[in-house]
């Protein structure tokens, strides 16, 4: 079972262990750096909680996900329609603000990342923002039924630095929010530079 297989089959679990997760944290760090009203990418919203959160805040968002039962929740929990892509389909240029990518690309092999780093980058606009998450460790493989791979400072940076346009602002150890799940998480918030 691949990891898009894993959400179409579990997606009504995982959308209620998830949906009302507080991210109100880093909500604000992210939301703090963009303009007013500015257009975000949802790169593997899930259950939509985040893009929910953003749209209102008064955001154009634009969600997507791989898995076609996520899409089918997320679009009844936003109100709108949900993309279904995968990370390697997207193709946008100059379009967004920001990028959310949280808890997403940490399915993504480490083989892989630095293309889909790459369009990430090539969707935002000038200045534009990128928050993404991954589990904190040196872990790859499959764990749970889905493929994982775990970062430490030290390999987000050196993938931020594969990139001219791209500027590292910070980096965030923290725990899960989630009381019953004893898992380290590893932030970063990252701007493309004009």
């Amino acid at each position: 079972m691949d990891s898009i297989e894993y959400y179409n089959k579990n997606a009504g679990d995982f959308y209620e262990g998830t949906v009302n997760l507080d991210m109100q944290e880093s909500w604000d760090r992210f939301c703090g750096l963009l303009p007013e009203g500015g257009s975000i990418l949802d790169l593997g919203c899930g259950s939509g909680r985040d893009s929910a959160y953003f749209i209102s805040q008064g955001f154009d968002v634009t969600a997507m996900d791989a898995s076609e039962e996520m899409c089918s929740l997320a679009s009844i929990h936003i109100g709108q329609d949900v993309l279904q892509l995968t990370f390697s389909e997207m193709d946008f240029e100059e379009v967004f603000d920001g990028v959310w990518a949280c808890a997403s690309l940490l399915h993504v092999p480490s083989s892989d990342m630095e293309d889909i780093l790459g369009k990430v980058t090539k969707s935002l606009k000038p200045n534009g923002i990128i928050y993404m998450s991954f589990r904190y460790g040196d872990f790859e493989g499959i764990l749970e039924n889905r493929y994982f791979t775990y970062y430490r400072s030290k390999a987000i940076k050196e993938l931020i630095s594969k990139f001219d346009q791209l500027e590292l602002i910070e980096i965030k150890k923290s725990e899960d929010v989630r009381e019953d799940r004893d898992i380290l998480w590893i932030s970063a918030l990252i701007r493309k530079i004009d």
